[in-house]
């Protein structure tokens, strides 16, 4: 199993990203079938993390959801493995990132921006949808966030892009669990 991380707007995302993030699931479940299983981890159930979820409980993917503790409480979906960790957003948002072997930006605000910092600190590559949103500001420090070059930061525009690029940097990365 590999597994991709999913930082997205907790917010109600704007109709086009909604479409590129049901897209990017899509496409990323015809990679899962044909290389190796995915599971998308994701640090909660609403906002555009909820389209995420629910395209890839749709698409047959397995999906890990890591709530803060502030909301624990929402009613998940059936079929999303939903692991209580207790802490609050942003130590969360490290778990996150420690379970990913890549993560996507796709799109979002301080959360989002954390969570891009956080993998690129812990050596995860990022891949970043531009979404007109807040996170697209980070794309100035791109590729590397400073002299250490720990793991790339690469911008894309569509779906399709993004997809490849998580693809090629699985095929990179070596296995986790």
């Amino acid at each position: 199993m590999r597994y991709v991380g999913i930082a997205a707007y907790s917010g109600t995302p704007p109709e086009h990203l909604r479409v590129a993030a049901e897209e990017f699931i899509h496409i990323l479940s015809a990679c899962a079938r044909s290389r190796w299983g995915i599971v998308v981890v994701v640090g909660g159930y609403w906002g555009l993390m909820r389209h995420v979820v629910d395209a890839a409980l749709s698409e047959g993917l397995k999906v890990v959801i890591l709530p803060p503790l502030e909301m624990e409480d929402v009613r998940f979906p059936e079929g999303a493995v939903v692991v209580r960790t207790g802490t609050s957003f942003r130590v969360r948002s490290v778990f996150l990132v420690r379970t990913s072997e890549v993560l996507v930006a796709m799109g979002g605000a301080s959360g989002t921006m954390q969570e891009v910092v956080t993998a690129y600190t812990e050596g995860v590559p990022v891949v970043v949808l531009r979404s007109g949103l807040p996170s697209d500001r980070l794309e100035s420090l791109a590729p590397y966030l400073d002299d250490r070059k720990t793991s790339l930061i690469t911008y894309v525009d569509t779906p399709e892009e993004l997809v490849n690029q998580v693809c090629r940097l699985l095929g990179e990365v070596g296995h986790g669990g």
